[in-house]
């Protein structure tokens, strides 16, 4: 059986990207998904915890000198490969040179692009390895405050936003919709496409809140905890739940104003440009119901985790497809206070 093309491989790493990635337009298409192939690859090695550390910071450390021009030996991380329970991630690391290969196809305006935001996203990784290098069910560590939760929030996913607005200011705005729409350079569209970025993460994070906790780590800021008279141990136990709520409360507010930035985000890109605009609807619009089921499921809970159903994410797409030739039923597909 011959292997998948990597566009395939894409698909069967990440479904929920890859339908966004699917509908991107062709003219950023290609770069935005070997980014990701290779952000997934790094993402890959920092979770194989079977892997020593020092190992796992070695390889990353490897890759990143690829992508970055700075090193040229093949990379070979079969035995990384040997320890992934899933095909595709297994697949990732052993062919990571064809990835790489990838990018010498890139015109250098987009290889510079793609190779900052991977620089980004490995250099948080990384942070994220030592930080959390001893960290159990028995030993949790947090984040110290909201100033390091913003700060990995912002290399994980707000460094996205930042790529993707590059991307599209070069490839898909045209110099007359620039000149006509300065909106689309300001400095403001950038940072809200960082935010944009910022609020899908987060919302990861309140998502796998329990899964995280016991696997040793708290994205949730151990100052803040402690202002509700919490540890993050105390978050193993649903008990503390009602305790606990309200401080979870104001994380799921700070989600949703990230996500507001990221509709007006995607409202400021002209309508013509139908492809980018479901390419941020969809995950503003999944984000949101996550969000929504957050508030009303109790989260501390393990056996419980929210997830958005295929069916439900096809309600999605069909009803932003319905709506697009109407503002007024367009800007309801997220009530967001104007």
């Amino acid at each position: 059986m011959s292997q998948p093309s990597l566009n395939e491989l894409l698909k069967q790493t990440s479904r929920s990207f890859y339908l966004t990635l699917r509908v991107l337009p062709t003219a950023i298409r290609s770069q935005i998904g070997l980014a990701y192939l290779l952000a997934r690859t790094s993402d890959t090695i920092a979770d194989t915890e079977i892997v020593p550390l020092a190992q796992r910071l070695e390889a990353l450390q490897q890759l990143r000198e690829r992508i970055l021009g700075a090193g040229s030996t093949a990379l070979n991380f079969g035995e990384l490969a040997q320890q992934q329970g899933l095909p595709a991630e297994r697949m990732l690391l052993e062919r990571v040179e064809e990835a790489l290969t990838g990018m010498r196809g890139l015109v250098a305006v987009d290889l510079e692009m793609v190779r900052k935001v991977l620089d980004t996203i490995t250099s948080g990784q990384e942070s994220d390895l030592k930080r959390f290098g001893g960290a159990t069910a028995g030993n949790i560590i947090a984040l110290q405050n909201d100033a390091e939760l913003d700060d990995y929030t912002y290399h994980v996913a707000g460094c996205v936003g930042e790529f993707w607005t590059g991307m599209c200011q070069v490839h898909e705005f045209s110099s007359m919709e620039i000149l006509g729409r300065p909106a689309l350079t300001d400095p403001f569209f950038l940072e809200r496409g960082i935010r944009f970025g910022k609020g899908l993460q987060l919302v990861n994070i309140l998502r796998d809140l329990p899964a995280d906790l016991r696997n040793g780590r708290c994205y949730l800021p151990a100052d803040q905890l402690a202002g509700a008279g919490l540890s993050p141990a105390d978050l193993l136990w649903p008990a503390n739940e009602a305790k606990f709520r309200p401080l979870y409360g104001r994380y799921l507010d700070c989600a949703a104003a990230h996500l507001a930035a990221g509709w007006a985000y995607t409202n400021t890109i002209p309508c013509s440009h139908l492809r980018v605009r479901f390419a941020c609807t969809w995950p503003i619009l999944i984000g949101l119901e996550t969000l929504k089921r957050l508030r009303a499921e109790p989260i501390l809970d393990p056996t419980r985790r929210v997830k958005i159903a295929r069916a439900e994410v096809r309600s999605i797409i069909v009803r932003s497809v319905v709506r697009y030739p109407f503002p007024a039923a367009w800007r309801k597909l997220a009530p967001f206070p104007r």
